[in-house]
């Protein structure tokens, strides 16, 4: 796994195996952050589920401001603690320890970015509802193509779905 742009252009990240995570693909970040692409620089930034931190770090390395990652797992926690001090991000990054449900209401950030494990994928809808009660710009969630997400919640509404390959992205804003 790489960084693909910005400051840390090609950076490789450490990774943990198993499923424990649910690693964004280069591609599909890329993707992602062509979508978003002037609305990081200066955001805030959350990775929800962050296992090992790559989007996160994506975002900072095209300018956002700052960045909260939210990870439980023990192995991935290590890893990406690893990768945001070998990048030097320590003053621009938050690694908060514990489960999303329990944290994503204490660090209210412009954008937001979920894509629990496959294990945890029953908490899309507890997170989405979550950020619904005060929603922050943008919510982009990575989810199986074969999981029908609502359209609304609270006051986050769908706006835009995008397929690839087995993978959909979700984009959410206030109604």
């Amino acid at each position: 796994m790489r960084v693909i742009a910005g400051e840390f252009r090609s950076r490789r990240l450490k990774s943990v195996p198993g499923d424990a995570t649910r690693p964004t693909s280069d591609r599909l970040r890329e993707t992602v952050f062509n979508i978003l692409q002037t609305a990081v620089h200066g955001a805030t930034f959350l990775d929800a589920y962050a296992g090992t931190g790559a989007v996160g770090i994506e975002a900072l390395s095209r300018g956002a401001a700052h960045a909260w990652f939210i990870e439980k797992d023990r192995a991935a926690l290590d890893a990406l603690r690893e990768n945001v001090a070998s990048l030097g991000l320590l003053s621009r990054a938050t690694i908060v320890p514990g489960a999303v449900l329990q944290k994503l209401e204490r660090y209210p950030a412009d954008i937001v970015f979920l894509d629990p494990p496959y294990p945890l994928e029953r908490e899309y809808a507890g997170a989405l509802e979550i950020l619904g009660r005060q929603p922050p710009s943008l919510v982009v969630v990575q989810h199986s193509v074969r999981l029908d997400l609502e359209t609304a919640f609270g006051s986050l509404v769908r706006a835009r779905i995008l397929k690839q390959g087995d993978n959909a992205l979700s984009f959410f804003r206030p109604a």
